[in-house]
């Protein structure tokens, strides 16, 4: 239990550690990418300096985000073993197909895009950074239809002499229902995260109203743009992955809510204390019938409880606990719904004072933005939670309990890896953060050293 205990602190740790600049990076690619391309068509050379300058802070978060990834997939091997070796003919397709193909083509152009410039036509200069982000898209997209079939296993025969899940139909694997809600899930908040990164460091040029106040203008314009789209897009993406989860993981579902009993029309929480272990609620504040129109499109659907659900699958899967952390997935829930709402007003609102060319009278506001960098990364981490922590006690639903697929390791070992990795990825945060903070505060034109210029 030790081993089980620590090797999913490790795993989550690694994981959550990484998602921080996985968002980052699908999201600033295209930022920059649109960028160099209004360069191109309009040939005003502020664009190319807005590029670079974002061009910099995207290979700082790059670099970070292929360094925990590595890690990550280590993890597998390391400690959930027994898991790789229940389905690594599945599995490791789409890991495989990532590393070969979306990670190559991201990081060769990438290395194109950063020597080539004033090497290459300028048109085809532009194309490396598109492909640069379609390789990034394109790496989260496979990540995903392996993650994808731990929540919905698709695709595979069970065989009975080596008792090994097996891959029978890759179409399946690539047409799994759970691909298509989780991925463009992520890709708005990918938007998202890059619009607000870029917002918050804007806001602050602009208040400082340094002397390239016009080139931030630029960048908080399109910035703007990029998290509005993303955050409505997370949003209406998140209804419909919501809708989802209610037919393939309802338990996740009820946990989030913490629904005991099946209600019908259930209301949605907004705040309960209490009610984690099945006990009397402290107080709640509840609206009638918004969960059954968030899980059904109408107001009187009813909604499966945590105790019936759990009734049903000891019937299903034998006897057990199959209902994840309440608590956890709870506030989890909330991390990801409630940041979600305040990025959708904020954006609304910056909207609202550019149209009415009232943005550089709101000193508030843009004093504001900054601390809305944190926003995407807090629903990004909190959206994770719920997901991975909501699939539990399963690390393959219905096929594969967590338990099953940890490594037969000692503790000890464990724990030595995991405060290796807490301490290493906490002096990296630092050295992340550092340079990111470094970089941002720089005006677009710094001159490059008088001895380059010589």
């Amino acid at each position: 239990m030790a081993t089980l205990a620590l090797s999913r602190w490790q795993f989550a740790i690694t994981t959550v550690y990484h998602f921080f600049f996985v968002p980052l990076t699908l999201g600033l690619s295209i930022l920059v990418a649109v960028l160099e391309t209004l360069y191109v068509r309009t040939g005003d050379e502020r664009y190319k300096r807005m590029t670079q300058f974002w061009g910099k802070l995207f290979l700082i978060n790059f670099a970070m985000g292929v360094a925990t990834g590595i890690v990550q997939e280590f993890q597998f091997g390391m400690n959930w073993s027994e898991y790789s070796r229940f389905v690594g003919d599945v599995f490791g397709a789409p890991l495989a197909i990532e590393a070969l193909l979306a990670f190559f083509l991201e990081s060769t152009f990438l290395g194109i895009w950063i020597f080539g410039w004033d090497k290459l036509p300028k048109g085809l200069h532009a194309a490396t950074i598109w492909l640069v982000a379609l390789g990034s898209n394109l790496s989260a997209l496979w990540i995903l239809i392996a993650n994808s079939f731990m929540h919905e296993p698709v695709g595979y025969a069970l065989n009975p002499a080596t008792g090994r899940a097996e891959m029978v139909d890759f179409g399946a694997l690539l047409t799994n229902p759970h691909v298509w809600t989780q991925w463009p899930h992520v890709f708005f908040s990918g938007l998202t995260t890059a619009g607000f990164f870029a917002l918050g460091i804007c806001a602050y040029h602009l208040w400082k109203k340094g002397k390239d106040v016009e080139l931030f203008r630029r960048s908080f314009n399109v910035a703007l743009i990029v998290a509005l789209v993303g955050s409505v897009g997370v949003g209406l993406m998140g209804h419909v992955q919501g809708q989802h989860m209610i037919k393939t993981q309802p338990m996740k579902m009820a946990a989030a809510e913490a629904l005991w009993a099946s209600e019908g029309p259930a209301p949605f929480s907004l705040l309960t204390i209490g009610n984690w272990e099945q006990t009397a609620e402290v107080w709640s504040f509840k609206i009638p019938r918004l969960l059954s129109f968030l899980a059904c499109n109408n107001f009187d659907c009813q909604v499966e409880g945590i105790d019936d659900l759990q009734a049903q699958y000891v019937k299903t899967y034998g006897p057990g606990n199959y209902v994840p952390p309440v608590a956890v997935i709870y506030w989890a829930f909330r991390g990801m719904f409630l940041p979600g709402v305040l990025m959708v007003l904020m954006a609304l609102l910056g909207l609202y004072f550019l149209f009415r060319k009232r943005l550089d009278q709101q000193t508030w506001f843009l004093r504001l933005l900054p601390f809305g960098i944190a926003l995407p990364y807090i629903a990004n981490s909190s959206g994770w939670i719920l997901t991975e922590v909501g699939r539990q006690p399963w690390i393959v639903v219905g096929l594969m309990k967590t338990q099953d697929g940890v490594s037969p390791v000692a503790g000890g070992v464990v724990l030595f890896s995991l405060l290796a990795f807490v301490v290493m990825y906490a002096a990296l945060m630092v050295a992340d953060v550092y340079l990111l903070r470094k970089y941002a505060r720089q005006e677009m034109s710094v001159e490059p050293p008088a001895r380059a210029r010589k």
